[in-house]
């Protein structure tokens, strides 16, 4: 056959579901043999950028790569930005681009760069096929290390003539192997050290909402009470009504959640990823005691110098925990300073639920309604921007995976694209994605993708007319920020060009009932509100308090 059916035999043996992307000529071949699969579907986008964040949480939702393509060139270096967010947030993923003639390649030559070294510092593993007969090792190769922790992109280059050339290789049968666990007697020391403490407390990393690792957390928490917070991306390991969820840590400033952390004799970290908060922020003398469990040992830092390490399955690592607090009872903790720490925080989250305010709408009562439209099962999804900061403060979830924030390499325009792949993956799912008037129009162009796709996701832009953690940024170090300010379109006509529902709220009273009726709406819906961002300054000030009260 020729090597481009080969390449799509591949894929579909691998179980690859949908590619993204742009083609372009040198990926003719490719696109050709792509038509006639009946199991792989290519989603065609507006932009190679949203089709790597398409790809990515393809990748975070269900623990499988898509793939995302682009031709040479410009095709390329658009996905790169999407490509490096995924990798960098641990989401499996393929990067499929063209090239040209491999005659040509070593010299001046139209639209010609060394594509696989650009992509080898935001993918795990980057490569060319040279020989068609080579390809069913590359994507069996390719697959796996996209897959396997921590997980990440990969990326594979198709020159335009290989992918013509004749080939009687065949797709290899990919196999599945379970990941090791931890040595028995590490773990009993680890166990030791746990049971000795009288106030220990989990950071929770986004290891944790991966595999079965959240239902056995869940259980290690229901026997021994021990709080657990959680890093943005891993939002919803725990069920944010249990007594033993202390939300989210990760701010730059000291929140009320970091007193339970100072207070703590024991620090277990699970799949704990230093790209979202690094530890001196939470162990600056580093003196605490920690207890490291993970896929992977620990990276070696100053601030996190773990005194056990648990490497190998995670779900499997806190199974033996179980088991070991079966088999030997469960301490007296002494906890009560980590309840007060929640009820401080509950009490900060429902402040303003009641709000009537008209003309802007405050952060706090925007992501209460929110909470309130969604059901337990319900997807939100985070641009980057300050509504990033507020939502990981003050949005808290039932479920893992469901609420996703781009928290390691943090690109803008992540959130549109992002909600259009979750509803491909499950179209009955209520999908929002909460952005800033900045990042939603960065991918604005994909509206057209949404709308062909009828994809059923509401969008919530947050309006204050400019770059507004910049600004929040720059005034906390500066007390003034430098001119960051930007015009908005008309956003119903917008929504109304594209073919949208459109609603614009500007009463806090009137949201809740916009954003039920925006899920309720079959196809894409975009709902406006004015943000009150005075409350950003509030917030630093309050933090600020607290860090001074320590």
């Amino acid at each position: 056959m020729k090597a481009s059916d080969l390449f799509v035999r591949c894929l579909e043996e691998e179980g690859l579901e949908y590619i993204f992307g742009v083609p372009g000529e040198e990926n003719a071949d490719f696109m050709m043999s792509l038509e006639k699969s009946e199991q792989v579907r290519f989603i065609l986008t507006r932009h190679e950028q949203g089709a790597a964040f398409m790809a990515e949480i393809y990748g975070r939702l269900t623990g499988n790569p898509a793939g995302c393509l682009g031709t040479l060139g410009p095709g390329a270096t658009n996905l790169i930005t999407g490509v490096a967010d995924s990798n960098m947030d641990r989401a499996p993923m393929l990067v499929l681009t063209g090239q040209g003639s491999t005659d040509r390649l070593h010299k001046e030559s139209h639209q010609i760069m060394d594509v696989v070294e650009m992509f080898q510092p935001v993918t795990k593993w980057a490569t060319t096929v040279v020989h068609a007969d080579s390809i069913p090792e590359i994507l069996r190769k390719s697959v796996r290390i996209a897959r396997t922790e921590k997980p990440g992109a990969v990326h594979i280059e198709l020159p335009e003539d290989v992918a013509k050339h004749q080939t009687s290789a065949k797709p290899l049968k990919p196999k599945r192997f379970r990941r090791s666990v931890p040595d028995d007697k590490i773990v009993d020391i680890a166990f030791e050290s746990i049971a000795r403490a009288k106030r220990p407390v989990i950071i929770a990393g986004n290891g944790t909402i991966r595999k079965r690792a959240s239902k056995q957390l869940r259980k290690l928490c229901d026997k021994t009470g021990i709080g657990v917070v959680s890093t943005f991306m891993a939002k919803g390991c725990v069920d944010m009504d249990a007594d033993y969820c202390l939300y989210t840590i990760g701010l730059g400033s000291k929140d009320r959640v970091s007193l339970a952390i100072d207070d703590a004799d024991l620090v277990i970290t699970l799949g704990f990823d230093m790209v979202e908060y690094h530890p001196r922020l939470w162990n600056p003398d580093g003196d605490k005691h920690i207890i490291h469990a993970d896929f992977l040992p620990a990276e070696i830092d100053q601030h996190y110098h773990p005194d056990v390490e648990l490497i190998g399955d995670l779900a499997h690592t806190l199974w033996m925990l179980n088991e070991r607090f079966d088999r030997h009872g469960v301490p007296d903790y002494d906890l009560a300073r980590q309840g007060r720490i929640r009820a401080d925080m509950s009490a900060d989250f429902a402040e303003h639920a009641d709000d009537d305010t008209e003309g802007t709408i405050r952060p706090q009562k925007a992501l209460w309604d929110a909470r309130q439209a969604l059901d337990a099962n319900g997807l939100l999804l985070s641009d980057v921007g300050a509504h990033k900061m507020w939502i990981a403060r003050h949005f808290h979830c039932h479920e893992p995976n469901t609420c996703l924030i781009p928290n390691g390499f943090c690109s803008m325009g992540f959130a549109l694209p992002g909600a259009i792949a979750a509803s491909l993956i499950d179209p009955e799912r209520q999908v929002m994605a909460v952005c800033g008037d900045g990042g939603f129009l960065m991918n604005v162009q994909e509206m057209e993708t949404a709308r062909r796709l009828n994809s059923n996701i509401v969008v919530m832009v947050w309006e204050d007319g400019g770059y507004g953690l910049i600004a929040w940024k720059q005034e906390s170090e500066f007390d003034r920020h430098t001119d960051l300010a930007f015009g908005n379109p008309d956003w119903l006509q917008l929504a109304d060009s594209f073919g949208w529902h459109g609603h614009r709220v500007n009463r806090s009273r009137d949201l809740q009932g916009a954003l039920h009726d925006a899920l309720a709406e079959k196809g894409p819906s975009l709902v406006v509100i004015p943000i009150d961002y005075r409350e950003n300054q509030l917030l630093t000030k309050k933090l600020g308090e607290i860090t001074t009260n320590i």
